[in-house]
């Protein structure tokens, strides 16, 4: 088995492939790619690695992707790339499955020695974050503020600097790319309350309260990324589809 080191990361795999099929003229600018989910069959591989897929060639300006509508190829070859622009090793989903096992635990940890003080100063992040959910900047802010907040209760300096590299992780030109598709007022007001549910939790002293409700907030936090871009089949395309034969168990 190759390490994470010596391999790269499957959806670098599909975004190699697919950009492979745009510079070859398989996929010709102006074309619309495939669904998601057409394309995640053809690949055999799962539709949020398509997806991430998608989001590095929408950074490099080789697709745009337009809700409602689907991907199109805009350019034939990628533009250049600036260091701060360039790949992260992990992506997106893989960074929030990393941050439920850890900021699981903490919260869990935190329900026993939170104070009146440190419940004060979580109430504080969210109050800042329900009056600023139409600025995407501020209210990421004040979401940084809530969950290193928590791992503050624990008092230990590398939990807290942890829970804070792994939140930055997200600033990257390719998480904000995914999170302009899918983040917004409605999706934050949601957030919002499965917060209020974890901040509850840790007032209350409930451990294994306080750690269902991290993960509740952070598998949805997965679900709202794993969203279709909305460029599935309708009508006439979407009936002559159903009658294709059956391929088996598909892929989501």
């Amino acid at each position: 088995m190759f390490s994470p080191v010596e391999s790269r990361r499957l959806y670098r795999q599909v975004a190699d492939q697919i950009r492979l099929m745009i510079a070859s003229g398989e996929l010709a600018v102006g074309q619309r790619l495939p669904a998601e989910r057409d394309l995640a069959e053809q690949l055999s591989v799962s539709r949020p690695t398509v997806r991430e897929a998608l989001i590095v060639l929408e950074v490099e300006g080789l697709v745009n992707i337009r809700m409602g509508s689907g991907i199109y190829v805009v350019r034939q070859h990628a533009a250049t790339v600036t260091g701060a622009e360039r790949e992260p090793v992990e992506g997106p989903f893989e960074l929030l499955q990393a941050r439920a096992l850890i900021e699981c635990a903490i919260a869990e940890e935190a329900a026993g020695r939170a104070k009146p003080d440190d419940i004060a100063l979580l109430d504080e992040a969210l109050t800042r974050m329900g009056g600023v959910v139409n600025d995407a900047i501020a209210v990421l802010d004040a979401d940084r503020a809530f969950h290193t907040g928590i791992a503050a209760i624990v008092g230990n300096a590398t939990l807290i600097r942890v829970t804070g590299e792994m939140f930055d992780m997200r600033m990257t030109p390719y998480f904000a790319r995914l999170a302009s598709h899918f983040e917004g007022p409605t999706t934050w007001r949601s957030a919002l309350d499965e917060h209020r549910a974890i901040r509850d939790a840790i007032a209350a002293g409930d451990a294994a309260g306080a750690k269902a409700a991290m993960r509740a907030h952070l598998t949805m936090s997965q679900k709202r990324f794993s969203e279709s871009f909305g460029e599935e089949f309708s009508g006439e395309e979407e009936r002559g589809r159903n009658k294709r034969p059956s391929k088996g168990t598909a892929k989501t």
